[in-house]
This record gives C-alpha cells, structure tokens and sequence, in this order.
C-alpha cells in the first residue's frame, strides 16, 4: 500500500472513524451519528453570503469541502450514507455529481432542495448525536452537540490517520511552492500585495480556499502577528519579510511560516539563522510522551538565550522567563494541533471523556497542553519580536535593566522573525513535513 496516497489510504481511514464513532454514541447513548455539512451564512442587511465553510467533522469522513445543505448519517453496523444536495441552479455552479476514491464507500442519495434530505434521515431524531451549528437545522434535526459524543470524537481527532498525514504532505508541497513565489518576489522588489499575488497563483488557490489569511509582512509590520492589511506600495528601504501562509488539500491544512532579510542586512540575518537552529531542535523534541506545555517553556529559554547572544537582555534566560521579559520578545504560544481545522480542536482535552488541561501560569496564548503522542501533527513555530507596546510593558513592570535598549533600536525596524513546520509525533524519531518538502524543492 503507498503510504501517500490517499485514495490508497481512505478504506482504513474510514474504518478507523467508524469505531470511533460506535465507541462516541455509546457514550452519549445514540443510535445515529448525523452531521450537516453546514449552510450558507448571509451578511447582514443584503443579499450576499459569505464564503462558505464546511462543518469540520464533515470533511474528515469524505474529501468535499463544497457541499452545503449536504449530511453525512451514520449508524454502527450500517455503510455510511451521505444525502448530497446538488440543486437545479443557473445561477452558479452546482456540485459535480459524486465521484472519486471515497464514492464506493457511501450509500448515496441526491437530492434537489434542502427539505428533500428529511425523508434521508433517520426516524427519530431524539435518538441522534446530530452535530453542527444551529443555522444547520433542517425540521427536527436540530443540532444538538451532546458533550460525551465531541468529547470523544475530538479527543481522537487529534491522532491523524495515515490518510490525513498523505493529505496533510499534499497541502505541504502546495504551500512550499507558494512560499517559494513569496520569496522571489519579495527579492525583486515587490509589495506585500504583490507578494501575496504571487502566493496564491503558484500554489493555485484563492482567499476563499486557503486554510486561513495569508500573513503578509515587511519591515516592521512583522512585529504585528497577525498583519493582514497587505500593503499596496513597497517600503522602502526593504530589509525583512516574514510570511505565514498555508494550502489545503481535501480540506485538510498546512502552516508554515519563514522570516528572510533583504539583502546587506546581515546582522538580522544571522539573527534569523540562529532562530532556524533552535526551531529545528525543538522540532526534533517531538516525541513520544513529552509534555508539550514543557516544549513551550523550553523555547523560552532557548529563544532567550539568543537574545542574550546578541546583546538584546542583559539577563539569564532563567531570569528572563521568571520575570516574564521573555514573554514581551516571544508573546505567542510554541504551536498548536493541526488538521481539517488550523487550530485544531482538543488541544487542552485532559481525556476522551473531557475536561481541561490549563495552561502554564504567564502563558495565555499556548494553544495546546496535551502530552504529546503518536499520529499528533502539531505547529512548531518560535518567534522573536520587537513590539513596543509590549516593550513598554518591560518598562512600566520593573524590569528595564533587564533589556538593551540600543539594541532593540537596532533590531526594531525589522519587526520579527517566526519559524514555522508541521511535526508528525512517531514511536520514535520526529517527522518534520515542512523541511523535506523545501529541500527538494
């Protein structure tokens, strides 16, 4: 069997959500497993809608991203039956008819109108785990989202199967090629629209298919960590681009970021560098068992160490942390779970049966607090920054001897750097998705 295909890998890939699922209605004491692909959502006070997102739990059972008004209905012992809405429309495009690896596996039934899924459905609806959001509704299939069932089906979400992992290296490639195109733009002189132009077209998808906006960012913009505003006009002078952008495959995603300097700047450069060596070694502590809340506390040291390198603290990076300076310079978490959503869910899950890991003190921002395991990808994406807002934090805490100010002159008009893979945690050694796929490119 080809480990990356997923066409190969989809038969055991719905098996595995079938168990799941038999195990999650168990739980909740359902009979049925029923899931809306979601709706249209129109804006306010006009007549157009906004780009429509499929429900989550949808796209990991069948690889169809766009499919309103469409259910996928499930109860153990039975094949899979998806209702498929496909309308009598000339004024867009309506759904091709099914087809594809994942077809054989579905008792199929299309349908016209909306309303035409009811006689689909199953009998009773009290006796259905039916999960989406309220505007999914349809007569007396209203979800309901019974805890002891998302519990379940999230916790396990965040084991990828081999299918996901074949369709997560897709949206990989797609995304590195997109970067590439950055890149090269960025060098000859472009705008971060431009730039971000550029991304789309190589990686061949739109605002409306890639898996979150695309972070577009030169000079000191990247100091804003989530700038989106794109710029139309190249500053001048050029001398750093940091961009945080990604690519679905099949609905599920990729997450990468990269940080360059313009050419001549070459202390910022080696700034750069010595953030890329830390990255790669906390992408290589992936492993089996190990506390991801530690992973992230000990990119603080690492990061902080650097900056004492490069006479921006003046300060232990023990001290930096306990003091919180460490928190101004890198303010985010260390990454996040990631699959059919960017931010995937369960990242603070304590067990299959819910509750909550919290995160460490001083630390907000972390997105995932879970012991790390086999078939978890997770983001890997240290960051240093200069934002003033939070510099002035330093100040007005205490701590100001803590920081070279000369220094953080110095680096302030490049913004940041953040360095962004994708991690398979394995039984053994750590699979980076990102980097192989820049090599060869």
């Amino acid at each position: 069997m080809n480990q990356h295909d997923p066409a190969a890998l989809y038969s055991d890939h719905l098996g595995v959500l079938m168990r799941r699922a038999d195990e999650a209605l168990a739980r909740g004491g359902f009979d049925h497993l029923v899931v809306p692909s979601g709706t249209l959502h129109y804006q306010a006070f006009d007549d157009r809608d906004y780009p429509y997102a499929v429900n989550p739990l949808f796209k990991t059972w069948l690889p169809q991203t766009r499919l309103p008004c469409s259910w996928l209905v499930y109860t153990p012992g039975k094949r899979p039956t998806l209702v498929f809405y496909q309308p009598f429309d000339y004024w867009h495009v309506v759904p091709d008819a099914p087809s594809g690896w994942w077809v054989e596996h579905f008792d199929i039934h299309i349908i016209r109108k909306p309303e035409d899924a009811l006689p689909l459905l199953p009998r009773d609806p009290a006796r259905c785990a039916i999960i989406g959001e309220a505007q999914s509704a349809l007569g007396g299939f209203v979800p309901n989202n019974p805890e002891a069932v998302i519990h379940y089906l999230d916790w396990y979400r965040a084991y990828k199967t081999p299918y996901e992992v074949a369709l997560m290296r897709q949206a990989q490639v797609l995304a590195v090629r997109g970067h590439k195109a950055a890149e090269a733009a960025f060098r000859a002189g472009a705008s971060e629209f431009g730039i971000h132009m550029a991304y789309c077209s190589a990686v061949g998808q739109d605002s409306n298919e890639l898996p979150y906006g695309n972070i577009v960012a030169l000079n000191e913009h990247a100091a804003v960590l989530h700038y989106t505003e794109l710029g139309r006009v190249a500053p001048q002078p050029l001398r750093s681009f940091l961009i945080d952008a990604g690519a679905s495959a099949h609905g599920y995603a990729s997450d990468i970021t990269r940080t360059y300097a313009a050419a001549g700047h070459d202390e910022f450069q080696a700034l750069i560098d010595a953030v890329d060596t830390a990255q790669r070694k906390m992408c290589a502590a992936v492993r089996n068992g190990f506390d991801y809340k530690q992973l992230h506390v000990d990119a603080h040291l690492s990061l902080m160490g650097i900056l004492k390198d490069f006479g921006v603290i003046n300060v232990s990076p023990e001290a930096a942390l306990a003091t919180g300076v460490s928190a101004a310079f890198f303010p985010h978490g260390i990454g996040h779970l990631i699959g059919a959503q960017v931010h995937d869910v369960a990242g603070f899950a304590a067990g299959d049966h819910g509750g909550r890991v919290e995160r460490p003190a001083g630390h907000p921002y972390l997105r995932m607090t879970r012991v790390l395991a086999p078939g978890m990808v997770v983001t890997i994406e240290p960051g240093l920054y200069f934002i003033d807002m939070l510099l002035d934090e330093v100040k007005q805490a205490g701590n100001a001897a803590s920081v070279n100010w000369e220094r953080v002159d110095f680096f302030r008009p490049y913004g940041g750097i953040r360095i962004e893979d994708e991690v398979l945690c394995t039984e053994g050694e750590a699979d980076n998705l990102t980097r192989p796929v820049f090599a060869a490119a």
